[in-house]
């Protein structure tokens, strides 16, 4: 029963009001003008403040927006040519350091043959002079050795035959039998 009452009461505040009994204030058809002007205005004001407010903001966000992304794509592709240029140049530096290694090599190669041709011949020469020398020496000593020889020989012949025969036999006689002999 309390809530019939509270129905009651809250009909009755309607009508003192001026509101007709069962129908929802907006959907009223009393109301509809100042609703269709309060409408008008405030889609108007907010048209207004859209218009004049908010869709330049949006706008210079994205102009700045797209301007930034030109701008970066433009940086980018600069940014792009430059790091080509340098690996060519990078790429003709390396050829040109490999080119004057290899020259250098080849150079050094070159020189360092011709030295050790020049070692070898000076080499040659020396041992050709010390070869010539050591068979003049020998020759000499041969010649000497061969020269003492007969010396020795007709000496020693002399000495067995003084011991075998106990006679003297002189330097002279052992010589000739000696020569006699070779």
């Amino acid at each position: 029963m309390n809530a019939y009452y509270l129905f009651l009461s809250a009909s009755s505040t309607a009508t003192e009001h001026g509101h007709s009994r069962g129908v929802f204030p907006p959907l009223d058809v009393s109301t509809f003008p100042s609703q269709l002007f309060w409408l008008f205005i405030t889609f108007g004001f907010l048209l207004l403040f859209l218009a004049k407010v908010l869709l330049p903001r949006l706008g210079g966000i994205l102009e700045d927006r797209s301007n930034k992304i030109a701008n970066d794509l433009d940086w980018a592709s600069r940014m792009q040519r430059e790091a080509e240029l340098a690996e060519k140049h990078y790429k003709t530096a390396l050829k040109d350091a490999r080119a004057k290694a290899h020259n250098v090599s080849e150079t050094t190669r070159a020189s360092i043959t011709a030295e050790m041709e020049t070692e070898m011949e000076t080499a040659n020469k020396n041992a050709i002079r010390a070869l010539e020398a050591a068979e003049i020496k020998i020759k000499t000593m041969r010649a000497k050795a061969l020269a003492n020889v007969d010396d020795i020989a007709a000496q020693t012949a002399r000495s067995l035959a003084n011991k075998l025969f106990r006679g003297t036999v002189t330097s002279a006689a052992a010589k000739k039998a000696v020569k006699a002999a070779s």
